[in-house]
C-alpha cells in the first residue's frame, strides 16, 4: 500500500511538472505579443540600450509582477509606468512576467577599476539577490542591470523616494562611492 502511494505521489508530481511546462510556454508566448509595449524603453527582448531603463531579461517574474502591479496601484511612482500599468489586466501582467524571465540574461558592463572594488562590497547584497544576483522571487535581479540605473534606484532608496526598509536601511549605510562601485559590478555580471 505503501508503494502505491509513493507511485501515486510521484506520478501526480510527474503530471504537474508535463501540464506546467506548456501553460508557461503559452504565457510567455502570450507575454511576447504584448512586449511590443515595452520596447520602447526596455529594448527588444528586455535588453535596454538606454542605461536610465532596467534590463528585463531574466529579471524574476515574480518581481516583474509585484512592481508592474505596484506601478498600476500608483504605491510605486513614476508616470510613463503608470499609464503603461493602468491598462494591462492581471493576465497581461503575468504573462509579459513570464516572457521577460524566460529571456537570456544580458551584461550592461560596468567600468573595471569600480567593478573590482564594488565585488569585496557585494556581499551585503547577495544574501537577498542570490549568490550570482540572479534574483529570487520578489527580489530582483541585479546581474547584468544598467549601473547608472542601479544608482539611480539605490539613491532613491536611500533618500526614501523609493520605500523598502530592508533597502532603505542597507543603503543608508552606503557612501556615493559604494554605490557606484556596487552597481558597476552588478553591471558587469
Amino acid at each position: 500500500m505503501n508503494a502505491q502511494k509513493q507511485f501515486l505521489s510521484a506520478l501526480f508530481l510527474m503530471l504537474i511538472c508535463v501540464i506546467a511546462k506548456p501553460v508557461s510556454a503559452a504565457a510567455a508566448w502570450m507575454g511576447e505579443q504584448k512586449s511590443s509595449v515595452c520596447t520602447g524603453c526596455h529594448g527588444p527582448n528586455g535588453k535596454s540600450s538606454n542605461p536610465q531603463r532596467p534590463n528585463l531579461a531574466a529579471q524574476q517574474s515574480e518581481y516583474l509582477i509585484n512592481q508592474m502591479n505596484a506601478y498600476k496601484s500608483g504605491k510605486r511612482n513614476n508616470p510613463m509606468m503608470q499609464s503603461m500599468a493602468i491598462n494591462l489586466k492581471a493576465s497581461d501582467i503575468e504573462n509579459l512576467a513570464e516572457y521577460y524571465a524566460n529571456m537570456p540574461p544580458v551584461s550592461s558592463g560596468g567600468e573595471p577599476t569600480l567593478a573590482k572594488a564594488g565585488q569585496t562590497k557585494a556581499s551585503m547584497c547577495l544574501g537577498c539577490h542570490g549568490p550570482s544576483a540572479e534574483g529570487n522571487g520578489q527580489i530582483p535581479r541585479l546581474a547584468g542591470q544598467h549601473p547608472s540605473y542601479l544608482e539611480r534606484q539605490l539613491n532613491y532608496f536611500k533618500t526614501g523616494v523609493r520605500k523598502n526598509s530592508h533597502m532603505e536601511a542597507i543603503s543608508a549605510n552606503l557612501t556615493d562611492a559604494d554605490i557606484r562601485e556596487l552597481a558597476a559590478y552588478f553591471g558587469s555580471l
